[in-house]
C-alpha cells in the first residue's frame, strides 16, 4: 500500500474507532482534551436544571405527567435519530426485555415525577443539597443486597452529606420563619395566609424530596440488579427506560390531570406557550446530553475524575438557582452548599480508595496467550 494511500485512510479510520469507543465504549477513543467532556457535562447538567426548574414553577403549573411524556417522547426520537447516524449502537426493541424492563422503567417514572414534584416546591440549592441522601441509601442497598462495604472515609463523607442537610433545612426553615414574623410580613407586603400558604409549600416540598429519594435508590439498586440478568448497555438501558415510560405516563397524565381548555390555557398561556413548549423539548434532549457526555467523560478520563466532576458540579447547579431564580443568599444557603461540596469530595476520593484496594486484592491472573 503506498503511503499516501495509507495516509489517506488514517482519518478514516480514526472516525471509525471513534464512532465504536461512543457506542460500546469498549474500546479506546483517539487521544482528546479532557476539557471539552468535562465542560460538556457540567453544561448539560446545569442546562437541564435550570430548564425543568424554569417549567414547573410557573404559578398554574400541574400538569407535570404530561411534561414528562413530551421530554421522553424527544428523548427516544434523539436517541433514534443519532443511532441512524451510525453515531451509537443499541439493540433494537425486543417484546422479552420490554417485559424485563418495564418495572425499571416504571420506578424511573417515579423518581422523574417526584424530582420535578420536588423542585416545584423547594428552590434547587436545597434539592441539588438533599439529593445526596440518596447516596447514603444505594450504598447501604448495595451492602445488603451486592455484598458491598462501606469505609470508613466512606462514612466521614454521609456525615457531612447528612450535616450539609441539617443547614439547608435550617437556612430553608429559619427563611420561612422570619418571613413568618409580623413585623416582616407587613414591611414585605405578605398578608398571613401567603406565608402559611409559603411554609405549607415547604413541607409538601420536603415530602416528595424525601419520596425523590427513595424511589432513586429503590431504581439505581433495581437497575444495576437488572442489567446484570438481561446484560443491558447504557444506550440500551436509556432507549427502553424512556422508550417504556412514554405510555406510562400518557395514561396517567389522561387519568390524574386535567386536560380541560381552561387548564391547558393556565398550563400554556398564550404569551409564553411557544417558548414553554420549547424549553420542554430541549430539556427532553439534555437528556440524551447528559447521558452522552458521562460516557464521553469516563472514556476520555477515567471514573474517578468523572466521579469528581460529579462532585464539583453540584456547586454551580446550586448556585444556578441563585443566579436565575433569585433563590436566597444567606450564610446558611452558602454553608450548606459548600458543606454539600465538600461531602462530594470526600465521598469520591473514598470511592477511589476503594476501588483501589479492591484491585489490589484481586488475584493476579496469568495471561493465556502471547502478544505478537
Amino acid at each position: 500500500m503506498s503511503l499516501s494511500r495509507r495516509e489517506s485512510q488514517e482519518p478514516e479510520e480514526d472516525v471509525v474507532e471513534m464512532k465504536k469507543a461512543i457506542a460500546t465504549g469498549t474500546k479506546e477513543a483517539p487521544t482528546v482534551s479532557a476539557l471539552p467532556p468535562i465542560v460538556c457535562y457540567c453544561v448539560a447538567s446545569i442546562l437541564m436544571t435550570v430548564v425543568n426548574k424554569f417549567v414547573v414553577s410557573g404559578s398554574n403549573f400541574n400538569m407535570n405527567f404530561l411534561l414528562l411524556c413530551i421530554q421522553s417522547t424527544v428523548c427516544v426520537s434523539c436517541v433514534a435519530t443519532v443511532k441512524k447516524l451510525g453515531v451509537i449502537s443499541f439493540r433494537e426493541f425486543d417484546t422479552k426485555d420490554a417485559k424485563a424492563w418495564f418495572p425499571i422503567s416504571f420506578l424511573l417514572v417515579s423518581v422523574i415525577y417526584t424530582g420535578s414534584k420536588s423542585l416545584q416546591y423547594l428552590n434547587i440549592p436545597v434539592y441539588t443539597i438533599f439529593k445526596n441522601l440518596t447516596i447514603i441509601l444505594i450504598a447501604y442497598g448495595e451492602v445488603i443486597w451486592f455484598g458491598g462495604r462501606v469505609t470508613g472515609l466512606t462514612l466521614v463523607s454521609f456525615f457531612f452529606m447528612v450535616f450539609s442537610s441539617v443547614i439547608a433545612a435550617w437556612a430553608d426553615i429559619s427563611a420561612s420563619l422570619t418571613l413568618g414574623d409580623p413585623v416582616v410580613a407587613e414591611s414585605q407586603g405578605w398578608a398571613l395566609s401567603s406565608v402559611s400558604g409559603i411554609v405549607s409549600n415547604m413541607n409538601v416540598g420536603y415530602f416528595w424530596m424525601l419520596v425523590n429519594c427513595l424511589t432513586s435508590a429503590a431504581y439505581v439498586l433495581a437497575m444495576r440488579k437488572r442489567i446484570k440478568s438481561t446484560g443491558f448497555s447504557d444506550w440500551d438501558s436509556m432507549f427502553y427506560n424512556n422508550l417504556l415510560s412514554i405510555p406510562v405516563l400518557a395514561v396517567f397524565s389522561l387519568i390524574a390531570e386535567d386536560w380541560s381548555s381552561e387548564n391547558l390555557m393556565k398550563n400554556f398561556p398564550e404569551a409564553t406557550r411557544n417558548f414553554l413548549l420549547f424549553a420542554i423539548a430541549f430539556s427532553g434532549a439534555a437528556a440524551v446530553g447528559i447521558s452522552y457526555t458521562t460516557a464521553w467523560c469516563v472514556r476520555v478520563t477515567s471514573s474517578t475524575t468523572y466521579s469528581m466532576v460529579g462532585a464539583l458540579n453540584k456547586l454551580p447547579v446550586a448556585a444556578s438557582g441563585m443566579i436565575f431564580f433569585g433563590d436566597p443568599v444567606t450564610v446558611g444557603s452558602v454553608s450548606a452548599i459548600s458543606v454539600g461540596f465538600f461531602a462530594g469530595l470526600v465521598y469520591a476520593v473514598a470511592k477511589n480508595n476503594q476501588k483501589k484496594a479492591d484491585a489490589a486484592s484481586q488475584p493476579a491472573v496469568l495471561p493465556m496467550t502471547r502478544k505478537p
